[in-house]
């Protein structure tokens, strides 16, 4: 999950100086070669038991590895596991065989223990994982989460130092994507030391991925992944630092990156547009969605009437082709583009669904109107909450202007914070209006889906509605089309009912130097700069 100006302070232009020259010509005379590169926003932990936002995942992403990972080509393929496992006992039973060779960034070696710890003190509801969903088809997890059965009792087990098992109370189809991106371990040893302060900063955090995490302090705005001499497949490795700043600002990343001391670098909006035929920006659609959410738990905003004036009011056409510019689409409904195929035809469910999501002034005002009437008021003040990136502020720009113009009556202030700030008052409620996004790990609508469900930790809005938690219950006692047809039912009951307001599937645009290779993005990932290399 990630949120979306300033101009980044001199200090930042100054450390982000060229580290190294180096030849262009082959790979060996820029071994040493820093690369530089860039992060929309801080993040917020290093902690995988505890990241939601995609800043957090980013550096995890770098300095982490499961048992499973994802290949040049965003494939999964084993990783701290000898192999990618079939599942026995019906899809409920995984048994993995670690790599002997797998070891943390501090030499020790990675042991099936250290999953269970991860995963043991990721459902234990002391940690306060605010994502611990992600465990919820391991067996004893809701028992768990209630606190009625200890974290010792979850479907995960060491059978031995490189025997690890879990156990399901269910199968789940994408359960692969789970154990990449999601089930990572934690160092026993570090978790033991540190308790609720690890991944904090760099210097509390123990990595075993490619790269070991350097220089952050848990607030500042640069830092260096740094190649980890331990991980099973250094060798294969060719970039041995990475320097990562954060650049709020679009114009400040492009001219970091003209003057090569950025090499890879985030830009959006008007300058995609106005250099879409430079070779070195490179667009792919994302699998994420970017919402504007209307919270349930105040008074003033616990209304179905307010939630469809606003939505029909957004044109998201002009949103995406206007403001954002930068190859974003109209969200359509509940589901992302490319996010899951119907099993039988294989038509993506996003386009069988159709456009959800008109944009209708009339309509609006009609709403708006019933609004007023329900609340007594004439006049209605509402705040929008927003990340303080460029993205972020124009799209509360554009929203504020929409709505203060076709309904009457209504003001719309903004707030724009950091976005570790942000996530905190995401999770507290402290919001009106929110524009808030999410990023998803794996291929299926209902992790979207299931963003507005009952008891989800990530449900922000608190919306909570019974027909569409049974929709959702329905859909996740079946299998094959009989599941897809249910998912699609339930994306069309919650968008019939705007339990939350989808506005556009962004698209990343990135500049990428010429001298670099090896970088490869997909729906799901960012690039991973251990298959980098300077060419």
């Amino acid at each position: 999950m990630k949120h979306f100006v300033w101009t980044a302070p001199l200090a930042l232009l100054t450390v982000l100086s060229l580290a190294g020259c180096g030849s262009a010509a082959g790979h060996t005379t820029n071994k040493n070669r820093t690369l530089n590169v860039t992060l929309a926003s801080e993040p917020a932990t290093a902690d995988p038991n505890k990241d939601t936002d995609t800043n957090s995942a980013s550096v995890i992403y770098q300095t982490m590895e499961g048992l499973y990972t994802y290949n040049k080509a965003n494939k999964i393929v084993a990783g701290v596991a000898t192999k990618v496992v079939t599942p026995t006992n019906h899809g409920k039973t995984y048994t993995f065989t670690l790599k002997k060779n797998a070891k943390w960034a501090n030499g020790q070696r990675v042991t099936a223990q250290d999953f269970v710890t991860s995963l043991q003190r990721m459902a234990d509801p002391k940690t306060k994982a605010q994502y611990a969903s992600v465990l919820s088809a391991f067996k004893n997890y809701a028992a768990v989460q209630k606190g009625t059965l200890p974290a010792s009792k979850l479907g995960v087990k060491a059978l031995s130092t490189t025997k690890l098992q879990f156990q399901l109370s269910k199968a789940v189809p994408y359960f692969d994507d789970l154990v990449a991106s999601k089930y990572y371990p934690l160092n026993t040893a570090a978790v033991k030391k540190y308790g609720q302060k690890y991944g904090t900063s760099a210097a509390k955090s123990v990595g075993n991925g490619p790269y070991k995490l350097v220089g952050w302090t848990g607030s500042n705005a640069t830092w260096h992944y740094v190649k980890n001499p331990h991980y099973w497949n250094a060798k294969e490795v060719q970039i041995k630092r990475v320097k990562v700043a954060v650049t709020k600002d679009v114009n400040t990343a492009a001219n970091l990156f003209k003057s090569d001391k950025v090499q890879e670098t985030t830009v959006t909006g008007e300058y995609v547009r106005a250099n879409s035929n430079d070779a070195s920006l490179h667009t792919h659609l994302t699998g994420r969605l970017n919402y504007l959410y209307v919270n349930s738990r105040k008074t003033a905003t616990n209304s179905e009437n307010l939630r469809q004036a606003i939505s029909a009011v957004i044109d998201r056409k002009q949103l995406t082709n206007k403001v954002l510019q930068d190859g974003s689409k109209p969200a359509l409904s509940a589901v992302p583009q490319g996010d899951q195929a119907n099993p039988k035809t294989g038509q993506d469910m996003a386009k069988e669904v159709g456009n959800l999501l008109p944009h209708n002034v009339v309509q609006a005002k009609t709403y708006w109107a019933k609004y007023l009437k329900e609340t007594g008021k004439t006049k209605v003040t509402l705040n929008l909450l927003t990340d303080d990136t460029d993205d972020d502020k124009k799209v509360g720009t554009y929203l504020q202007s929409e709505m203060e113009k076709n309904l009457k009556g209504l003001t719309v202030t903004t707030t724009a914070i950091p976005h570790a700030q942000h996530v905190a008052r995401d999770f507290a409620g402290t919001f009106e209006l929110n524009l808030t996004g999410w990023s998803t790990n794996w291929l299926d609508a209902s992790d979207y889906l299931n963003l507005a469900a009952k008891g989800n930790t990530v449900n922000f809005t608190n919306w909570n509605d019974s027909t569409y938690n049974q929709l959702l219950a329905t859909a996740d006692g079946q299998t094959g089309l009989a599941r897809y047809k249910s998912l699609m039912k339930a994306d069309k009951y919650l968008m019939s009912v705007k339990g939350y307001l989808p506005l556009y599937q962004p698209s990343e645009a990135k500049l990428i130097s010429s001298k670099v290779g090896g970088l490869h993005y997909s729906l799901l990932n960012e690039a991973q700069y251990q298959y980098a290399y300077w060419k």
